[in-house]
């Protein structure tokens, strides 16, 4: 039997870790991770000129949702948006600028993790357009690709065995406009993701209401249109991200100028997308300004997420998983002004939302049982966060 003193002890323990989850979620601000729960490292793309010096990075606690403050990991121009190569000890960002070395380009800038995250830069390659905003490295890590807004352009940077980039080995420049005169004048690509086999990429464009299919050449670094070349939206809608179900078989494209989701059927085998569903992802009724940011599925594929700016928000969608469709579950705050970019961690228990024009970065812990985000202790202070990335222990 145990010991009068041993019990106490064990209620003592107990209590105290009690109080010290209450205290994370209650947002006293950091406090110390259980030891039994490794902390992620969380790294943040924003834009500089402001407050903003670069890239910044935190540790999240997976158990509690605890963080410690946020520190300048690397210094960097407009790192708007983040990706890991697998071995996890690189780091990429794209410079979104219209002007680099004096080409109309924009850049990428490769950076080594170092001892406590710290990024140092490997060097810079030419992005192949103006504006780079999105970034994706297969699974190999032998090639980075690339989308640039403003240069309406998708490009492939081969990977050295270093980890450091190489020129472009393929660039392709999108055509096509739209009807809103303002932000449609011409292509603007937005993102470009490799399916689940890396035989084909998808590329949305802004500006031209389109999908652009490539087939993806690993050995070589090379993008060719795929048959056929490309998925027509809604005219006037702007596909701006992608997100892809765990079983690859369906593909959901957020469009930022009528705040809706389409959900298309992919076929593996030819590379190509059927749309079968279009949905708001507003509150009904809603007459504001708004402009949809950000898509992403659960790990688990049950839930479809996405972010507005203008009702500021976060909206979620309960995934059938027979049919890939989407029913609308509800809207939660975002806690902050123009939720741009979150990113949700790898277990599916948090979804980190980055709030560009309020500064801050918020936490949320989402409900097993019905997707729905809570918010956790109070935001963490950044100047105009972008985009928010998980970062595993390097292997």
């Amino acid at each position: 039997m145990m010991s009068m003193s041993r019990r106490r002890l064990g209620m003592g323990l107990a209590s105290f870790l009690a109080a010290w989850a209450l205290m994370a979620c209650a947002g006293r601000g950091p406090v110390p991770a259980a030891p039994a729960a490794p902390r992620l490292a969380v790294y943040v793309g924003t834009y500089t000129g402001g407050g903003s010096h670069g890239i910044y990075r935190f540790e999240l606690d997976p158990f509690s949702g605890a963080w410690t403050e946020p520190v300048l990991a690397g210094e960097s121009e407009n790192p708007s948006f983040l990706a890991l190569h697998p071995n996890g000890r690189l780091l990429y960002a794209v410079n979104e600028l219209s002007d680099f070395g004096g080409a109309a380009t924009g850049a990428v800038s490769a950076f080594v993790i170092g001892a406590a995250g710290r990024l140092t830069l490997a060097g810079q390659q030419a992005s192949g357009g103006a504006d780079p905003c999105y970034l994706a490295v297969d699974r190999g890590g032998r090639n980075l690709l690339v989308a640039n807004y403003s240069g309406g352009s998708v490009a492939v940077l081969p990977i050295g065995a270093d980890g450091g980039l190489r020129p472009a080995s393929a660039v392709r420049r999108h055509e096509g406009t739209g009807p809103n005169r303002e932000r449609q004048g011409k292509a603007h690509a937005h993102t470009i993701v490799l399916d689940s086999a890396e035989r084909f990429a998808l590329a949305a464009d802004l500006g031209s209401d389109r999908i652009f299919v490539y087939r993806y050449l690993a050995a070589t670094g090379g993008l060719e249109p795929n048959r056929p070349g490309a998925t027509e939206l809604e005219p006037g809608s702007g596909p701006r991200h992608l997100a892809w179900h765990p079983s690859g078989s369906y593909v959901y494209a957020i469009s930022e100028l009528r705040s809706t989701v389409t959900a298309f059927r992919y076929d593996a085998r030819g590379g190509t997308l059927e749309p079968f569903q279009v949905i708001s992802t507003l509150p009904a009724g809603f007459s504001g300004q708004n402009t949809a940011a950000e898509v992403a599925v659960s790990p688990d594929g049950r839930f479809l997420y996405a972010s507005n700016r203008g009702d500021d928000s976060l909206a979620w969608f309960m995934i059938d998983a027979a049919t890939g469709a989407l029913a609308p579950a509800g809207l939660v705050p975002s806690r902050g002004r123009t939720p741009r970019l979150f990113a949700i961690e790898p277990s599916g228990r948090w979804l980190l939302a980055a709030n560009q024009d309020s500064d801050s970065v918020v936490v949320f812990r989402l409900d097993p049982a019905t997707g729905r985000p809570e918010p956790v202790g109070r935001p963490l202070a950044i100047s105009k966060p972008v985009s928010v990335l998980f970062a595993p222990p390097p292997r």
